[in-house]
């Protein structure tokens, strides 16, 4: 596989074997799939947020990211000579859809994909006021898919594969050409999702993993990082290690851990204070899971109560 800088000169991709993929250059991954990232690296993107570019002469893009104008600006100069025929958007967290609206300004395309960002269920007067930030409430796609729509251009089609759990509209898009799947931020090699109510839901993403399961793609490209391969042993894994992490949490209860925070501190023990945010919201997704399955009871609302309070929002 080779990659292409902004001077031209093209060598080996060191992220096609897993590790962190860069930004500022376009990579060639296979014949019908490029990669762009967006320098928004941090705890929670790795090195920033994958773009895709499907397809020759006449195109889509996957998750052109956050508003930043001048990665759109480098997805529009990589498809020089191109046309545009569909900006698609797996999910409304604001490093994925925002810099949808500023191609489809720069381009005229269309935007499709997932609808718009909605819970996962009825929300409290007050509830979660630190996620705001973190959902794009004005994406309202031209064409919203689902489950088995397809989205055609020449010698590629992109088929809607519904994935709810990060976000209750995320969706998956498979490339039946290369027997791949984009799984947005579903299903990633570098990190564990994160499922972080109210946006997600724990039993829908166990429940989005069981339906992967079922499907034959050989290779998986994330929403950050590099690719996943041998895809249904990794998502066993993923199922595997949610199902561990329930039973360490009930362990905690069962011990006379009363709030997320005690919980937190035992079960992540060594974990950096920037995603302790994360690892609480985690643990508050399995928390309304196992109350919902009557595993456990609750006494009262179910809040977070200042356990998150991030420096930045959640993503």
């Amino acid at each position: 596989m080779t990659k292409t800088s902004d001077e031209g000169d093209t060598r080996a991709d060191p992220g096609f074997d897993g590790a962190a993929p860069a930004s500022g250059e376009t990579v060639v991954l296979t014949p019908l799939v490029r990669r762009r990232v967006c320098p928004n690296g941090s705890p929670f993107t790795s090195s920033g947020t994958c773009s895709y570019i499907v397809g020759r002469g006449e195109v889509a893009i996957i998750d052109p990211g956050p508003a930043d104008p001048a990665h759109v600006a480098a997805l529009v100069a990589s498809i020089s000579g191109e046309r545009l025929t569909a900006i698609v958007v797996t999910h409304t967290h604001r490093d994925h859809s925002p810099g949808a609206r500023l191609l489809q300004a720069a381009t005229g395309a269309p935007i499709v994909g997932c609808g718009p960002h909605r819970a996962a269920r009825v929300l409290a007067e007050g509830e979660f006021p630190h996620l705001d930030a973190s959902a794009d409430r004005d994406h309202a796609p031209d064409r919203q898919m689902v489950q088995g729509d397809i989205l055609e251009g020449p010698g590629w089609t992109l088929e809607a594969v519904e994935t709810p759990g990060h976000t209750m509209n995320h969706l998956a898009f498979a490339l039946p050409e290369e027997t791949a799947l984009f799984s947005g931020d579903h299903v990633m090699a570098w990190s564990t999702t994160i499922v972080a109510p109210p946006d997600g839901s724990m039993r829908a993403y166990m429940a989005s993993l069981e339906a992967l399961r079922a499907r034959d793609e050989t290779i998986y490209w994330p929403g950050h990082g590099g690719p996943v391969r041998d895809p249904r042993r990794f998502v066993r894994g993923l199922a595997a290690h949610r199902r561990q992490r329930e039973t360490a949490i009930r362990a905690r209860i069962e011990a006379g851990d009363r709030d997320i925070r005690a919980i937190v501190g035992v079960i992540y023990q060594g974990l950096s204070a920037a995603l302790q945010g994360a690892a609480a919201l985690s643990v508050f997704a399995h928390l309304e899971d196992m109350v919902e399955r009557g595993i456990v009871v609750t006494d009262g609302p179910s809040r977070l109560d200042g356990v998150y309070a991030p420096a930045s929002p959640l993503i």
